[in-house]
């Protein structure tokens, strides 16, 4: 019932995103650079991976930035092994300090350190809470296709560009991983870090024709043992993004956004043994707004799950949502 509601609330959003605007079309590169989205999606089930809540890597304003992001990420969760078992609200928020900085013409970086304060609350009214410094991640990307760009004027450039990128980097177990918050629960994200060097591989397609545009990207990340004999399962996201630019002046620009965003995951192990009902997948809706002005872009993004099967049944994502405001370098 409640992805059926949620598939509603993103039909009416994305309707009236189609809705006609009445504002001028950007007619220049120079407030929104798309040759590429390095919209990089990174999470656990429960975030503790706290690499964007498949918020991304970047933005779709694909500018240099250095910014501020906060993500709040709500789930439902069996308390116990048992069907009849209560169910308790958990949420994962995280704030993170990220920056993309392009190396040369063809290879660009990006980091996120996170910061996690995580909550849930349980049937007879306790609540546990968990906070500190997540998983550092750091992202090399290399362009293999780039746009042809023809001369510095507007008319002089193609109306219809792509490109590829290919990525790889590494997860740091900066945050803490404490094995005595899984007990008493079937959510095993509950944490600030998964403990282990994770490697990330990432790609990333993006097609624009005159102000519209879209992405495609896919990424795996393959997790590592942490000191606790505790393995989180490696994990495949994916995802489809369209964006329309649209601007009320020369300094400021508008960028709506629709899209899907699928996770799957592999099951998790302890003590070299698979943990049984801890793999899972899930499709979201994906809306988001990002708006610049000068050197400044502030960014909204809200997913909503359309279908689920996490660990079995016993945990529901509720809702994700991201805010970000950004400086541009260049």
């Amino acid at each position: 019932m409640n992805d059926l509601l949620n598939i509603k609330i993103i039909s009416i959003i994305a309707l009236l995103w189609v809705i006609p605007i009445k504002a001028k079309e950007i007619k220049k590169d120079s407030i929104h650079a798309f040759d590429s989205l390095n919209y990089w999606e990174e999470c656990d089930i429960c975030g503790c991976s706290g690499n964007g809540g498949s918020m991304g890597y970047g933005t779709l304003l694909n500018n240099d930035f250095l910014g501020l992001r906060y993500i709040t990420q709500q789930y439902r969760s069996l308390d116990g092994i048992y069907n009849n078992s209560p169910w308790i609200d958990e949420n994962f928020n995280t704030i993170q300090a990220w920056a993309q900085f392009k190396l040369s013409e063809k290879v660009s970086l990006n980091a996120i350190i996170p910061y996690h304060f995580h909550n849930r609350d349980f049937e007879n009214g306790e609540t546990q809470t968990i906070s500190g410094l997540g998983d550092i991640s750091l992202l090399a990307f290399y362009k293999i296709i780039s746009p042809k760009m023809e001369g510095w004027l507007p008319e002089q450039n193609p109306i219809f560009k792509h490109s590829l990128s290919l990525g790889g980097g590494l997860k740091a177990p900066t945050g803490v991983y404490n094995r005595e918050n899984n007990q008493g629960s079937v959510n095993p994200g509950f944490q600030v870090g998964t403990g282990s060097w994770d490697f990330i591989l990432a790609s990333d397609y993006s097609v624009t024709y005159k102000t519209w545009g879209a992405g495609a990207m896919a990424n795996y990340t393959i997790k590592n043992e942490n000191k606790a004999s505790y393995q989180f399962g490696n994990q495949l996201n994916y995802g489809i993004t369209i964006f329309k630019n649209i601007n009320t002046n020369s300094m400021l620009g508008f960028t709506p956004s629709l899209g899907i965003s699928g996770e799957v995951f592999e099951e998790n192990k302890s003590y070299g043994q698979v943990v049984q009902d801890t793999k899972g997948n899930i499709l979201f809706g994906k809306l988001g707004l990002e708006t610049a002005y000068n050197r400044f872009s502030l960014g909204l993004n809200l997913m909503l799950p359309i279908s689920q099967n996490l660990n079995s049944g016993n945990v529901e994502a509720v809702h994700r949502l991201g805010v970000h405001l950004n400086y541009n370098l260049f």
